[in-house]
């Protein structure tokens, strides 16, 4: 069990990438006040953990009732998470059209949109999500475990937005693109191996 919550905090980690967020969020909330910019992380990290807790309770029942198999997922969220991945690596990070930037960036309120949704629960984030409670020993304890993790990332995703001012002139800009490439490499390796995974059961039916 330790084992498997260690696998699902690296997994949502990776994907959900705090300290690739620190770029997006000093362009949307740079300019505005410490206090904004602490309401801002707070707002967008709960309305982020509110989606993900109601996609993992009601995520597979939807997929059961659209006949969509969880290996069907694995292969198709693996395939999504690549391309993640591939951004990732070469520092190509367009979670948004440049239409729906300029749109952020003249909002008053940037938390829920672009910032919780699809910066933190993007599909990526979905789809690892649903795949890890389905996958979870030990039923309804493995479940929880994983949202567990999830709160335990989008707490610590929470505390690097707080601190993306200090961050980001520690890091440099170069620092979090060495820091979104190693993880983007490991991003890439899970999205493998998801669908690895999905199409060995798939081939098996």
């Amino acid at each position: 069990m330790l084992e498997f919550a260690a696998k699902a905090f690296v997994t949502l980690f990776v994907v959900i990438e705090p300290f690739g967020l620190v770029p997006f969020f000093l362009a949307l909330a740079g300019g505005r006040s410490h206090e904004e910019q602490r309401r801002i992380a707070r707002k967008a990290v709960f309305v982020a953990g509110v989606l993900i807790l109601v996609f993992a309770l009601l995520g597979r029942a939807v997929l059961q009732y659209m006949g969509i198999s969880l290996e069907a997922l694995k292969v198709a969220g693996g395939l999504l998470l690549f391309r993640i991945a591939l951004d990732m690596v070469f520092a190509q990070h367009e979670r948004e059209t440049e239409e729906e930037e300029a749109e952020a960036r003249a909002r008053e309120d940037v938390s829920v949109f672009p910032m919780a949704i699809p910066f933190i629960a993007g599909p990526g984030t979905l789809a690892s999500t649903l795949i890890l409670t389905g996958a979870a020993p030990g039923g309804a304890l493995g479940f929880w475990l994983v949202l567990l993790m999830a709160a335990l990332v989008l707490v610590l995703t929470y505390l690097l937005l707080r601190v993306s001012m200090r961050l980001s002139r520690v890091l440099g800009r170069t620092g979090i693109n060495v820091v979104t490439r190693v993880l983007g490499i490991l991003l890439a390796a899970l999205a493998v191996q998801y669908v690895a995974d999905g199409v060995r059961v798939l081939l098996k039916l």
